[in-house]
């Protein structure tokens, strides 16, 4: 079965809806080795919608660099994980081919993209580089504000004022 094509709305939409913080994400904890990386994955469905997301870490145990914060979607009905932002280190060089080959070393972050998609590249493809962190604590920080992620405590009634 063929991997349907998401359009720009859904890819936004799907990025901004809101997302509640998984436990052991925000201060990052218990990340398990795995081929010369640290990695961790945090599934949650999205109580508002029944949207089933995944934030996918992983970390060289080698170069600090080389590193990526993921957030996916499962595509309804399949076993895809759909990545719609990736936040990756500086330790290799990447190009937008669609996008007169520019081409860069450095922190940057992948959106996912429609025309990316039509072409058979991964959806994530499209980069642009960034100078909002400089390690993965602060690439997960960025997602986090990103992507549509709320902390619990911001709809707590002592920050809401909401007090019955």
């Amino acid at each position: 079965m063929l991997t349907p094509t998401l359009t720009e709305d859904a890819i936004r939409e799907l990025i901004a809806e809101k997302k509640p913080i998984p436990d052991g994400l925000k201060p990052l904890s218990n990340l398990k080795e795995r081929n010369k990386h640290l990695r961790r994955e945090y599934e949650f469905t999205c109580t508002n919608t029944g949207n089933f997301f995944v934030v996918k870490i992983r970390r060289s145990t080698m170069n600090p660099f080389d590193f990526s914060a993921i957030l996916g979607y499962q595509l309804p009905g399949l076993n895809t994980i759909f990545h719609l932002r990736r936040y990756n280190g500086k330790s290799h060089y990447h190009t937008n081919p669609l996008d007169e080959d520019i081409r860069f070393r450095g922190f940057h972050i992948h959106t996912a993209t429609e025309r990316y998609q039509k072409i058979g590249s991964k959806a994530e493809h499209f980069a642009e580089i960034t100078t909002r962190y400089a390690d993965l604590d602060g690439a997960i920080d960025c997602l986090l504000a990103d992507c549509g992620f709320k902390d619990p405590m911001e709809e707590s009634p002592i920050f809401t004022g909401n007090i019955e």
